[in-house]
C-alpha cells in the first residue's frame, strides 16, 4: 500500500506520576527530515527516539512533538548553595561599615537572593523512562502511518484514473497514425495527377516518398514505450516501498515520449493529444511527490 507523506499522529500516556504525550505531524520532503521538539531533561533519549521513528517513516519533513510531566514527589530537590550565601553576607556588611549603615539582614531577606536555593531535577532512570516513553511513541508512530495510508490509497486511485486517461490518449495517436500517411498518399498522387496530368503515375516512386514520410512522423516506438510505462507505473502503485521515487523516474520517462511525440507530429490532432499527454503527465508528477 502507498502512502501520502502528509500524516498526523498522536498518542498520551497518563499515569499517577508522569504524563506523556506525543505527536507527529509531516509534510512532503525529497528525503526523510526528522526534527525532534522534546524538554531538555529527556534529551539523552533523542536517538533511540529517532531510531524507532526510522522504522515507521522513509521519507518526508516530520516534526515530533514530545511533552513530559512529571509529578513524582522527588523529582526535584532543593539545594542550598552555602558558599554563595556566605559571599552574600560578607559583601553585605561590607557595605554596612563602608557606608556606616543599620546591619538588618535577616535570614528571609539573604534567601531571596538569587541562586541562594535553587530547584533542581533529579537524574531520570534512563530505562524506566524510556518503557514509559516507547508504548506512547510507538503508538502515535501507528496512527500516524494510518493517516498516511488512507491518504495514499485516495492518491493511488486518482492516479489509477489519470493513467487511464493517458492509456487513451496513447490509443487515439496509435488509430489516428496510420490515417495521416493514407491522407498523405492520397494529397500526393493528387498532387502528381495535377501536374503530370495525363501521364502515367509512377508508383513506385510515390511509394517511396510516403515510406519516408511515414518514417520521419512514425511515433510507434515512443506510444510502445508510453504504453510499458503506464503498464509498469500501475505495478508500482501495487508495491509498498521505495514507490515515489520509482513513480518520479517513470514520469520523467513519460514526459520524454511525449516530448518526442510532439516534435515529430505534423498533424494538428496528434499535436493536439501530445499536449494534453503532457500536462496529464506532469499532474501525475504533482501526485507523484505526495508519495513517500
Amino acid at each position: 500500500m502507498i502512502r501520502s507523506m502528509t500524516g498526523f499522529g498522536r498518542a498520551e500516556t497518563i499515569t499517577t506520576e508522569r504524563r506523556i504525550t506525543v505527536e507527529l505531524k509531516s509534510v512532503n520532503h525529497r528525503y526523510l527530515d526528522l526534527s525532534i521538539k522534546m524538554p531538555r531533561r529527556l534529551s539523552f533519549l533523542e536517538g533511540a527516539v529517532r531510531s524507532l521513528i526510522k522504522t515507521y517513516v522513509q521519507r518526508g519533513k516530520v516534526d515530533v512533538f514530545i511533552s513530559f510531566e512529571d509529578y513524582a514527589a522527588g523529582s526535584s530537590a532543593l539545594k542550598y548553595n552555602r558558599e554563595l550565601a556566605r559571599e552574600y553576607l560578607g559583601y553585605l556588611r561590607e557595605m554596612g561599615e563602608e557606608f556606616g549603615l543599620e546591619d538588618d539582614i535577616r535570614v528571609s531577606t539573604l534567601s531571596r537572593y538569587p541562586d541562594v536555593f535553587t530547584l533542581e531535577e533529579q537524574t531520570l532512570d534512563e530505562e524506566k523512562l524510556w518503557s514509559f516513553l516507547e508504548p506512547p511513541l510507538r503508538e502515535a508512530c501507528g496512527r500516524f502511518v494510518e493517516t498516511r495510508e488512507r491518504e495514499g490509497e485516495n492518491l493511488r486511485r486518482d492516479l489509477t484514473e489519470k493513467l487511464a486517461a493517458l492509456d487513451e490518449k496513447v490509443q487515439i495517436i496509435e488509430a489516428r497514425s496510420p490515417e495521416i500517411i493514407d491522407a498523405y498518399r492520397e494529397k500526393l498522387e493528387a498532387r502528381a495527377r495535377e501536374f503530370l496530368e495525363d501521364t502515367q503515375i509512377d508508383d513506385s516512386r510515390i511509394a517511396a516518398e510516403v515510406v519516408i514520410f511515414s518514417d520521419k512522423i512514425c511515433n510507434d516506438e515512443e506510444t510502445v514505450r508510453l504504453r510499458s510505462h503506464i503498464q509498469g507505473m500501475k505495478k508500482i502503485l501495487e508495491e509498498s516501498e521505495g514507490v515515489g521515487r520509482k513513480l518520479d523516474f517513470m514520469a520523467q520517462e513519460m514526459n520524454r515520449e511525449a516530448n518526442t511525440i510532439l516534435s515529430k507530429s505534423n498533424d494538428l490532432t496528434i499535436s493536439n493529444i501530445a499536449i494534453d499527454l503532457k500536462t496529464e503527465i506532469e499532474k501525475i508528477r504533482e501526485q507523484i511527490q505526495n508519495i513517500e
